[in-house]
């Protein structure tokens, strides 16, 4: 699923082709994708300007001139492509397209359908079922060691599950998570409250650094993800841990036959990477 990084630079590509321009023709070309879209969605979309393209978490903000707010989330497969002219026939799996007044087509191809689209107003965005419970952004001026350290207060729940609660920091992902606990030298498998306020600061450090580290990378191309010009994006080669398991730790000197080198276990489901000679 695309992670933090990866939709904001989703929105960073969209936005030179969408932010002051007027949306003349919306199509929905299928009536649900996760859930059912918002009724009227094409006719309340439609010659509307985009005063601006923000990120919440995973979640891509279209503001309108009116007021209004479309709401996007990638689901697992979800790509926004561009094209500058509308394509002769649109793939089975183009599910809604935007074209601006300059003739530029934006299109949401979701083979999987895990994807949404919702519509509300800016003045109710911070209620938005989907936005209300989130956590600080990790990108911002809110998120640093003390803030981390008060919401992971008396949590007994492995730190990397604490980190993926999006009510304490809002779009972490399993991917970033690894490759953050990694950095800052903590095991997964620790509980929240254990933390000392340096390991923590150390640990908000790290997601900072990691999710910068993937978006100026342009995002890691996991799969499906694609950046919304179609190039691949590239982050996924300087993953220290994630999807290496079996091989040597990039960062300390710890001997692959004693200890596996970077060991995989499995965390509420999903695949959690780290070294046991680093992480403590």
């Amino acid at each position: 699923m695309p992670e933090l990084p990866e939709v904001e630079t989703v929105c960073r590509g969209l936005a030179p082709h969408l932010e002051g321009r007027r949306l003349v023709r919306v199509e929905q070309r299928r009536p649900n994708l996760r859930t059912p879209f918002p009724p009227r969605f094409c006719e309340r979309l439609t010659g509307r300007v985009v005063t601006s393209l923000r990120r919440r978490a995973k979640y891509i903000l279209m503001h309108l001139d009116d007021g209004g707010v479309l709401i996007a989330h990638l689901g697992m497969s979800g790509r926004m492509i561009i094209a500058p002219e509308r394509p002769d026939a649109f793939d089975k799996h183009d599910h809604v397209v935007f074209e601006t007044d300059a003739g530029t087509i934006v299109t949401f191809n979701d083979a999987r359908r895990f994807g949404l689209m919702d519509l509300t107003v800016a003045d109710a965005l911070g209620d938005h079922p989907m936005l209300r419970n989130l956590g600080p952004e990790p990108l911002g001026n809110e998120f640093s060691g003390p803030d981390l350290a008060r919401r992971l207060a008396g949590k007994i729940t492995p730190i990397k599950a604490a980190l993926l609660d999006q009510s304490i920091v809002a779009g972490l992902g399993n991917i970033y998570v690894s490759e953050a606990l990694y950095r800052s030298g903590i095991l997964p498998t620790r509980t929240a409250a254990s933390l000392t306020a340096g390991e923590v600061d150390r640990l908000a450090g790290a997601v900072r650094e990691v999710l910068e580290r993937a978006i100026a990378a342009g995002g890691s191309s996991l799969r499906d993800y694609r950046q919304a010009s179609g190039e691949l994006g590239y982050f996924q080669h300087q993953f220290a841990v994630y999807d290496r398991e079996g091989e040597g730790c990039p960062d300390c000197d710890c001997d692959r036959a004693r200890t596996g080198g970077v060991q995989r276990i499995v965390q509420s489901g999903r695949s959690t990477f780290f070294c046991a000679a680093r992480q403590r």
